[in-house]
């Protein structure tokens, strides 16, 4: 029984940052998921798999899961990049970064 605790990035199906706050808490798979011989659907007798908890904060989750026994591996978020919002901060003169096309 191990678990992760991360913060969801972004999907790529939207443009806003819904959901992308809370940290999570999940475990990892035991084993393969295999599929159903009848239905063809995967499947897995994991039940910890369907766990999903979410917190506010990073130290939540870390004390939860230090309460309970829980070994966890924590997965820092990486930090997006910054977006030139304008087309003129192209040719700003306190740009940082080489212009190109």
């Amino acid at each position: 029984m191990f678990a992760r605790i991360f913060k969801p990035a972004k999907t790529a199906m939207q443009s806003g940052r819904a959901k992308t706050h809370d940290w999570i808490l999940e475990f990892e798979p035991k084993s393969a998921r295999t599929p159903d011989p009848l239905m063809g659907w995967s499947s897995s007798a994991d039940t910890e798999a369907q766990i999903r908890l979410t917190f506010e904060t990073k130290d939540q989750a870390m004390a939860y899961a230090e309460h309970h026994g829980i070994p966890f591996r924590l997965i820092e978020p990486e930090l997006p990049p910054k977006i030139i919002k304008a087309y003129a901060d192209n040719f700003a003169y306190t740009r940082r970064q080489s212009w190109t096309h």
